[in-house]
């Protein structure tokens, strides 16, 4: 039976969201169309997002491996299409000292030097395909809101260098506010390398032109509605047409069909986080605080806050939300958004806001990426759970599960290289009815608390 979450507002998938990205595509649109009569391949994906089309791109020009994919809304219509744009080190919400306790050090390290190497995967890609996209920025900011968080933030920094090996260096409070920005809620920071900044439908766009080009068939408003396995093959439908396949890759992420595939119900959680930008600003809206970055940053507020310059000098600002996804409740997290950034940027407080989306990103009960194949059928493998971080995670996942695919489709066998901390399906969450209820329940407890502190401050 079909369910959803959320208010139907959220699955439209006829709808394009309102978003400043779909109105700044290009020229390099994807050209696709539904799916119609019967079809037949070798490798069906369901999901038209980043963690799809990167396995698709790699399935057809690596594998040459006849791969078709099917995308309920257009091309990147989900998260891959309304992000922030931000390809940095992270997908998992888990603090990297459990993380060490539950899989190793050893394993945590090389999950995180496989982050590195997914962000120069986005770069590599952006650049051998020729994509029509700004890289902006070396690194991510990390501002901490108060001294207590300055000083948890060196302290990580240097766990960072030692154990992870990452590229973590600290700034003072006084090189914040000269070198990249002055605002309200900031006592210096952390700057993490490689991240950089994009445009992340063009990106998706991107992605989706190459596979095409290497042999890889995609299908546009093709939802699946029905997915049934008979002698050996599976069988997914649409509103016009049926697509036969030997392996199907599950890669849905907040936007997760779950009802299809017993498997994967209550596997996800997916949390609404929403994104505003302004007009362009000007010269002088910009020097009244300071902004001279083209750095990604992300705040250390309870509720973290996300933000860049884009590269006509609008403003993006996101962060997480709460509701049920209809109208109204968008508007809500919208306004509380607003007056967030209003507060920490207050010389722009009467600057004109010109877009406002939202979308989904998705948790595991295990706050890690759930990769892998199902145990009692392997020709089903998925890829989901990037915990708001998917552009470079995402992209990672779909070349690993290319890969196993590619080399290991007709045994068991796991990949040498991928980390223990993402495999498999994450455990099931409790009283899964409720999940998105106990979740709002959360986020107005860190409202609270984000409140309390703005006031001490």
């Amino acid at each position: 039976m079909k369910s959803s979450l959320y208010n139907q507002d959220m699955y439209k998938y006829d709808v394009p969201e309102d978003s400043l990205w779909e109105s700044t595509q290009g020229d390099a649109v994807v050209n696709t169309k539904k799916m119609e009569d019967s079809n037949s391949c070798d490798v069906a994906i369901i999901g038209g997002g980043y963690t799809g089309l990167s396995a698709a791109y790699h399935l057809a020009k690596d594998y040459d491996i006849d791969v078709v994919v099917l995308e309920a809304g257009h091309i990147g219509w989900g998260a891959s299409g309304r992000n922030g744009g931000f390809c940095s080190v992270g997908g998992v919400a888990e603090s990297s000292e459990n993380l060490i306790k539950k899989y190793s050090l050893e394993d945590v390290r090389s999950y995180y030097q496989s982050q590195v190497e997914a962000i120069e995967l986005v770069r590599s890609n952006i650049i051998d395909e020729q994509m029509d996209i700004k890289i902006q920025g070396s690194a991510e900011i990390q501002v901490a809101r108060s001294k207590r968080n300055l000083e948890e933030m060196t302290e990580h920094a240097d766990f960072q260098r030692k154990y992870l090996g990452l590229n973590a260096t600290v700034i003072s409070k006084e090189n914040l506010k000269e070198s990249y920005f002055d605002a309200n809620e900031q006592w210096g920071g952390v700057a993490l390398k490689p991240t950089f900044g994009l445009h992340p439908l063009r990106y998706a766009n991107g992605i989706a032109i190459a596979a095409i080009k290497n042999g890889a068939k995609l299908f546009s408003d093709s939802e699946v509605i029905d997915w049934e396995k008979n002698n050996g093959s599976h069988y997914l439908r649409t509103k016009s047409g049926t697509l036969k396949a030997k392996y199907v890759i599950f890669a849905t992420n907040g936007f997760m069909p779950e009802y299809l595939l017993e498997n994967f119900k209550a596997r996800a959680l997916p949390i609404i986080s929403s994104i505003i930008t302004t007009r362009v600003l000007t010269t002088e809206e910009l020097a009244a605080h300071k902004w001279q970055t083209d750095n990604p940053v992300i705040n250390s507020r309870k509720l973290v806050n996300y933000y860049r310059l884009l590269p006509d000098n609008r403003f993006l600002f996101g962060g997480r939300g709460s509701s049920s996804g209809d109208q109204a409740g968008a508007e809500k997290n919208y306004n509380y958004l607003i007056k967030v950034m209003r507060s920490i940027w207050p010389h722009w407080s009467n600057v004109e806001i010109e877009h406002k989306w939202h979308g989904f990103v998705c948790f595991t009960r295990r706050l890690t990426p759930s990769i892998g194949r199902l145990d009692d059928d392997p020709s089903v493998f998925f890829g989901f759970g990037y915990h708001g971080n998917g552009v470079n995670t995402s992209t990672w996942t779909g070349l690993q599960l290319a890969k196993w695919l590619g080399k290991y489709g007709n045994n068991n066998q796991i990949p040498r290289n991928l980390p223990n901390l993402v495999q498999g399906l994450s455990p099931k969450f409790p009283l899964s009815a409720l999940r998105r209820y106990y979740l709002q329940g959360m986020i107005q407890f860190y409202r609270f608390k984000d409140a309390v502190r703005e006031n001490r401050s």
